[in-house]
């Protein structure tokens, strides 16, 4: 264990956004003993927006994805063991075991795997031809095979289908993306909301098949073909799976601590073995908000949960309520989400739906819960404290333009 060396270890086991936003605010927050990440891949932390977005595109080069500039590793006494797995958790020995045999003991752990894509699993999911996007390997692999004029479907019209689906009609593919819901993001944003975005890629040139799912895919060793439940054969040089992901919830399942639809974490972040963990894509999260558990898979969640998990690591037992921001460019549009809504009762709209210039608001017994705007990032991003605050709002104050958010969020909060 960490106290051999007299000084307390802190492991965090995944070299993802969350894992080294862990391990930079231990650092800020003045942890003096040692940190350990561990990543199973090559590459030292890099962000993945950009694989869907400019890296596809070839517009930004691998190094500009890098979280950490090369040397700030070392100058922060991080040690980061890359192409590393660990292969078993002990907490009765506070142990972990690594793939080259090491055992690491820890003092605080905090598990920050993420998680991985389904793959399609209907006949033909393994052709060539066949990608996902998760890592940069994915994304090199894909750019590859993404010659203009080639034909691409792209299966799920989530934000990653929809992002790759603007991004592969930008380097001039033809593209077709396959949906079972009646248009895209319906779960997250309604089909109202959703057809505005499909509106923004038809008139790009994306064709859409709503209400099917994939029966299979045909082609001999390669793909050729999608041919959906609706019985409609589509010519394919090439299929990109969005059909979401699955947490990388085993270590822990593994060794004993509860995990449903990722690892469950109260509050504070911690799971139910004292000084375990988690944050970032794989954790479900008592949320202090919503009231509910609620698993996330975002950029700015993942970095703000990875650092609020720090302090909680060092003892600052605070409740992590940050209300889920995220973003997603699209063609000239930048479309912003906040909050979580899965159902809803009332949708107040600021703005113009048929100008695309617009913020929707999210409300459910009076209570502001999620927003969603297109080319309105301030309005969605200050819409965050009113769904924080969890007071009754006045919808005809949020559908009126003059009326500030930020102003609005600071007299909800001191008339609480």
């Amino acid at each position: 264990m960490g106290s051999m060396t007299g000084r307390p270890t802190h492991v965090i086991v995944g070299a993802s956004l969350a894992g080294t936003a862990a391990a930079g605010a231990l650092r800020r927050e003045g942890f003096d003993g040692r940190v350990v990440l561990v990543g199973d891949e090559p590459d030292p932390p890099y962000e993945r927006p950009p694989l869907s977005k400019e890296y596809l595109r070839g517009e930004k080069p691998a190094e500009d994805l890098r979280l950490r500039e090369e040397g700030w590793w070392d100058e922060n006494d991080v040690e980061l063991r890359l192409s590393t797995r660990v292969v078993r958790l002990d907490p009765a020995a506070r142990e972990v075991e690594l793939s080259d045999g090491e055992r690491l003991g820890y003092d605080r752990l905090l598990l920050a795997t993420g998680a991985r894509n389904r793959p399609l699993s209907m006949p033909g999911g393994g052709l060539a031809g066949v990608f996902q996007l998760r890592t940069l390997e994915d994304a090199d692999r894909l750019r590859e095979a993404s010659r203009a004029g080639a034909r691409a479907v792209v299966v799920g019209a989530g934000f990653i289908g929809m992002e790759v689906a603007a991004s592969l009609r930008s380097l001039g593919l033809d593209v077709t993306v396959v949906e079972v819901f009646e248009a895209p993001l319906v779960r997250a944003i309604g089909a109202e909301m959703g057809r505005v975005l499909e509106a923004i890629h038809r008139d790009r040139g994306v064709a859409f098949r709503f209400g099917e799912g994939v029966e299979r895919l045909e082609g001999d060793g390669r793909v050729g073909r999608v041919v959906t439940t609706g019985g409609e054969a589509i010519d394919a040089d090439l299929v990109v799976a969005g059909v979401g992901v699955r947490p990388n919830a085993e270590l822990a399942e593994d060794a004993g601590l509860p995990v449903d639809n990722g690892i469950l974490v109260n509050e504070r972040l911690e799971t139910n073995l004292p000084g375990v963990f988690a944050a970032g894509d794989v954790a479900n999260h008592e949320h202090p908000v919503f009231g509910r558990r609620i698993r996330v898979e975002h950029f700015d969640n993942a970095s703000r949960m990875g650092a609020a998990a720090a302090g909680n690591m060092l003892g600052r037992g605070a409740s992590f309520d940050d209300a889920h921001w995220f973003w997603s460019d699209q063609y000239e549009h930048t479309i912003d989400h906040a909050g979580f809504a899965p159902e809803w009762d009332q949708v107040v709209v600021r703005g113009s739906v048929e100008e695309r210039d617009f913020v929707a608001f999210y409300l459910k017994d009076g209570l502001l819960r999620a927003a969603f705007g297109v080319d309105r990032g301030r309005d969605v991003r200050r819409a965050r404290d009113l769904i924080r605050a969890g007071r009754p709002v006045d919808p005809e104050r949020l559908r009126d333009p003059e009326v500030d958010l930020k102003k609005l969020a600071s007299d909800l909060a001191a008339n609480a």
